[in-house]
């Protein structure tokens, strides 16, 4: 989810007159979910880990998976 930046600086749980994000959440857009992304982004690393071969890849004798 791509959002609007916030133009102030950080007032956890109130919301600036005039600023965009903050109009945004009052009109009901979702706040960021950074957990939910996270874990997400490591199960898919994780199994594109699990899923490399070395042989097929002819790493060597260390093996380069994500060096490039």
């Amino acid at each position: 989810m791509d959002t609007t930046k916030h133009t102030h600086q950080p007032v956890f749980g109130r919301k600036v007159e005039g600023c965009p994000r903050c109009t945004e959440l009052a009109c009901g857009m979702p706040a960021r979910r950074w957990s939910t992304g996270r874990a997400t982004f490591d199960a898919q690393r994780l199994a594109d880990i699990r899923r490399h071969d070395c042989r097929a890849s002819r790493c060597g004798p260390v093996c380069t998976f994500g060096d490039y």
